[in-house]
């Protein structure tokens, strides 16, 4: 149930979207592994995601970018999503996860939305190609992170102002011109 009335963002809501976010992305993550092992034992392998040039994991797959931690970054999805889902489950369940959890995830997904984001410029820069698996982990990050901010902010878990902006009305006697010259509000 949501601290704010009515809010749009249940726990209902936040649970079913982090679950079924990280089982699309964790599978995603899981069948780039896969194609990343058969290019390494046979490096003439096309990929089931090479479709044509410009989708084509196979060429995005042979690039450092695909290996930014010295490893392939699918490990990190294939590591990760199963906490999305874990805590989806676990909010689907009713259970009611602490503070810091939830600043984890934030944190989790702040450094998430960071590579996907940087993935996404490289890949469409730089690389020239886009790796459909790839593009469906960065959807998925990108909706996990959004649902996972809006439950802390809807929590209070998150410092944000009340709604309407302001805390307090400014004082009267002070004016944008004055307020150069020491007036405070």
């Amino acid at each position: 149930m949501s601290v704010l009335r009515g809010s749009p963002i249940s726990d209902r809501l936040v649970g079913w979207v982090l679950t079924v976010g990280g089982l699309l992305g964790g599978v995603a993550a899981f069948v780039l592994i896969v194609e990343k092992i058969a290019l390494l034992r046979d490096p003439g392998y096309t990929p089931s995601c090479s479709i044509n040039p410009i989708l084509s994991c196979g060429s995005v797959m042979n690039t450092p970018q695909a290996e930014v931690f010295g490893f392939p970054n699918p490990l990190l999805g294939v590591a990760m999503f199963p906490v999305v889902v874990a805590t989806g489950v676990a909010v689907l369940g009713g259970i009611r996860l602490p503070r810091w959890w939830w600043l984890s995830m934030q944190a989790g997904t702040i450094l998430g939305i960071g590579l996907v984001h940087w993935l996404f410029v490289q890949s469409l820069y730089r690389i020239g190609a886009l790796c459909p698996y790839c593009m469906v982990v960065w959807v998925v990050t990108i909706i996990v992170f959004s649902y996972t901010t809006l439950h802390n902010l809807d929590r209070g878990h998150l410092p944000a102002p009340p709604p309407g902006g302001r805390r307090s009305p400014p004082s009267p006697a002070c004016t944008p011109r004055s307020r150069w010259r020491g007036c405070s509000s």
